[in-house]
């Protein structure tokens, strides 16, 4: 994963922030990146490791914002600017989108597993029931099938 650039969405800050683990990112990626259009809907002070870059293909950013919100459609942006991005989005239509363009994908269940996997964390079953509490919406499904594929189950 040498010089990959690790984009998260607004959803995975958010839903980290509201349960205290926005650190998970610091610990696994150690710099994420961000477009301004991120920062402005995230609208907290951002930790110093969460770096601020401009989408430069504008016109490519006004097309995706035709589909999709500010924050979706500039982090898909900056990831096509970038070949060798992560970007961390949960959105289901987002997602679609990434898919779609070949962009490669985590969500934030993606990065309580790899947590996991590193040994950060021992158990993801409390952050996910965090989450939940906090209005972050993941299916019950989704939920199981991941405990059941990291051993929670």
């Amino acid at each position: 994963m040498s010089n990959q650039i690790i984009i998260a969405d607004t959803s995975c800050l958010i839903g980290l922030k509201n349960i205290n683990q926005i650190g998970l990112l610091k610990q696994l990626y150690d710099k994420i990146t961000i477009t301004n259009e991120i920062r402005d809907e995230f609208s907290e002070v951002l930790p110093e490791w969460i770096v601020v870059e401009n989408v430069t293909d504008r016109v490519r950013l006004s097309i995706l914002e035709l589909e999709l919100d500010k924050g979706e459609a500039s982090a898909i942006a900056l990831a096509l600017e970038n070949s060798n991005s992560l970007l961390i989005i949960d959105e289901g239509k987002g997602r679609r989108v990434a898919a779609r363009l070949g962009i490669k994908k985590i969500g934030t269940l993606g990065v309580f597993i790899q947590a996991k996997e590193k040994g950060i964390v021992t158990q993801i079953e409390p952050l996910i029931r965090n989450l939940k509490k906090v209005d972050f919406r993941i299916s019950d499904k989704l939920v199981e099938g991941i405990l059941k594929r990291v051993g929670e189950r």
